[in-house]
């Protein structure tokens, strides 16, 4: 038996589906200057006739930019 590197890399972590970013999403969870906004597919519900929202992958809401305002 030889000690060979393990030539497979760090193993990859899954990431939650609330650290994912959905189709309708501007922005990654957690941007500074984003927020939550519910979704204008589902209207929040996170379910669509045929199943999950793929809008917002099931969540119900979106992550989008906030204005200072002007």
């Amino acid at each position: 038996m030889t000690n060979k590197p393990d030539k497979r890399g760090p193993a990859r972590q899954e990431q939650p589906p609330e650290a994912m970013m959905a189709p309708g999403d501007e922005a990654p969870p957690g941007t500074p200057g984003t927020g939550d906004d519910i979704c204008p597919t589902c209207g929040g519900s996170g379910k669509v006739k045929d199943g999950t929202c793929e809008y917002c992958l099931g969540r119900g809401r979106i992550v989008r930019g906030i204005s200072a305002g002007a």
